[in-house]
């Protein structure tokens, strides 16, 4: 592996992992989503990044290794929903704005958070994400509209309505 490869990968590692938090929810499973992306780039670059964008090329490695690793949790749990599970402790209630937003991202479907992830946190224009994810431009527009409106929604429900007198 060329140093420049290993030094753009590098670079690039914070907005990684910081993409995978949004997409898969914790810390744990997105710096394991970022090291399972990081060895699949190594291995199918192999050495030859000329003419890549490094950038745009992680990003989409990220994104489809987080919905493959999804498909197979739908199956496990498929299979463990076979054998339920005892009782769960409930959710606690936890204050604050941006965890009322880290939650309703959680609550997006997948396609929509990662849209607006790209988009909105990424700062990637519409036609970069639509790239990324391989759906036409009007498609990605209209996921990320979608997710926006979804937040605004959930973020509603949550904000506390003010009393006058």
């Amino acid at each position: 592996m060329d140093r420049a490869l290993r030094t753009a990968l590098a670079q690039l590692l914070p907005e990684l992992r910081a993409f995978a938090r949004y997409l898969a929810g914790s810390r744990a499973e997105a710096d394991d989503l970022v090291q399972e992306a990081v060895l699949r780039t190594l291995r199918s670059l192999d050495g030859r990044s000329e003419g890549v964008d490094l950038r745009a090329w992680c990003l989409a490695v990220v994104r489809n290794t987080f919905h493959e690793q999804l498909r197979s949790r739908r199956r496990e749990q498929r299979l463990a929903e076979a054998a339920p599970d005892p009782e769960t402790p409930a959710e606690q209630e936890v204050p604050g704005r941006m965890r009322d937003l880290t939650r309703a991202l959680g609550a997006l479907p997948p396609l929509l958070r990662e849209a607006v992830i790209l988009v909105g946190a990424q700062g990637l224009s519409h036609q970069e994400a639509a790239e990324i994810c391989a759906v036409p431009v009007g498609t990605m527009k209209a996921r990320v509209s979608r997710a926006r409106r979804l937040l605004a929604e959930a973020l509603e429900k949550e904000a506390p309505v003010p009393v006058t007198l």
